[in-house]
């Protein structure tokens, strides 16, 4: 068999396959959070996020609400070296974002079945 017959079976095969994964994967929504940060931030933004009053009074302040936190949290970085995650029960993480040209730091306990956004502020760079 000729090289060229051999290519053309395996592009045949190969654009099938494709094809037949295409249509598996339709729809879903497959992601591949594989990086630590990545990991974090998709574990904390699905839990549902409590707040102190000292962060409720921030939030109320700067006309923040509740899709912009989660999305704070789900698009920031995470500084895993001023985080604590040597805790056995609940994590600290300060996650760091911008909005509305503004730079955040968030603060947040990650338990089990919740988030809690402990402490929010404005950072200067």
């Amino acid at each position: 068999m000729k090289f060229t017959q051999r290519l053309a079976y395996y592009l045949g095969g190969f654009s099938i396959g494709l094809i037949i994964l295409m249509f598996f994967l339709n729809g879903k929504e497959a992601s591949c959070d594989y990086s630590p940060n990545a990991r974090t931030t998709k574990n904390i933004s699905s839990k549902p996020i409590l707040y102190t009053d000292k962060t409720s009074k921030f939030v109320d302040e700067n006309d923040l609400d509740s899709v912009a936190i989660v999305n704070l949290i789900k698009y920031g970085n995470v500084d895993f070296s001023r985080s604590n995650t040597n805790l056995d029960s609940c994590k600290i993480y300060v996650v760091e974002n911008s909005y509305k040209s503004q730079n955040l730091e968030l603060k947040l306990r990650n338990c089990d079945s919740t988030a809690t956004l402990i402490d929010i502020k404005h950072t200067f760079n």
